[in-house]
């Protein structure tokens, strides 16, 4: 990744969204702006830096920048966190070589104590991905939820982007799917700047822009985020649609992977369709057994 150009191009598109009334400066003369959102002498004023700091700043050269600036940064361009992360990311990426790392196969083997973590969650579909979204552990009700993911056909291991944008049957699996696409690419732009080394991914991010119109749209726009907790949508091919509630927690012990459970209120239409998908899955793996095929 050129860490430079995505410095560039996030720093501004970030400053084209923020009009000056929003910035609370005031808008001087009728005429319209050359420019969308603010300029850079008003982020320079909001960020009490010189403009040509600015400027300097803007294309690209954070590495000399303090924490402080970078700071200032965020507040003139009224960053929220995730931003915030991926702008110290990128800054932190570039005061330094980005080391060739070790093939990521090896490094993405999720340790047994947790595959039995994740079979023991027999009530809420779970699985552990990293940071490229490659799905490296899923328990059986996860696996049920994700069925379309697990064809005999698909690569290993599973990518959520690469079906969500590759694979035509996805936008009935992902109804929600504006709000899908934009977590799914702000999720790996938020992974490229903090693992910017990282060559499987440029790969990944590589074959998506070249393959997709979507993806390369989504991704010019420079978005980022954390993705932490919330709902989530699916129209499952077997159950119809099932709207569950997800946390994600990242594992402390193993870096870049996240666990991500689903779950239900007791009593609700969510937890009786999240009932009726472990039934569904009970079936499909008994029929499997029997007749030696896959979920």
């Amino acid at each position: 990744m050129d860490t430079t150009r995505e410095i560039r191009e996030f720093l501004a598109t970030r400053r084209a969204r923020i009009t000056p009334e929003q910035a609370g400066l005031p808008a001087f003369g009728n005429g319209k702006r050359r420019v969308p959102g603010l300029r850079r002498e008003e982020v320079a004023l909001l960020a009490g830096v010189s403009v040509d700091y600015y400027v300097r700043l803007e294309r690209g050269r954070l590495a000399g920048a303090s924490e402080e600036v970078l700071d200032a940064l965020c507040r003139a361009l009224q960053f929220d966190d995730a931003e915030r992360a991926h702008l110290h990311d990128l800054a932190a990426a570039q005061r330094r070589r980005p080391a060739r790392r070790t093939p990521h196969r090896a490094k993405d083997i999720v340790p047994a104590s947790l595959k039995r973590v994740l079979q023991s969650m027999t009530g809420s579909p779970a699985f552990i991905r990293n940071g490229r979204l490659d799905i490296l552990a899923v328990n059986d009700l996860g696996r049920a939820l994700y069925a379309p993911l697990f064809t005999a056909a698909a690569p290993t291991p599973v990518n959520i982007a690469r079906f969500q944008f590759l694979d035509p049957t996805s936008r009935g699996f992902f109804p929600d799917w504006n709000a899908s696409v934009n977590t799914t690419v702000s999720l790996l732009r938020t992974e490229a700047g903090r693992a910017p080394g990282d060559t499987e991914l440029t790969g990944l991010i590589g074959e998506l822009v070249t393959r997709s119109d979507e993806f390369r749209t989504a991704w010019a726009k420079h978005n980022v985020r954390l993705h932490h907790t919330g709902r989530k949508a699916f129209g499952h091919p077997a159950i119809g649609e099932i709207t569950l509630d997800f946390d994600a927690m990242q594992l402390p012990g193993d870096a870049g992977l996240t666990l991500t459970a689903y779950s239900a209120e007791p009593g609700t239409p969510e937890h009786d369709a999240l009932m009726l998908l472990a039934s569904w899955a009970a079936t499909s793996s008994d029929e499997a057994h029997r007749t030696g095929g896959t979920l």
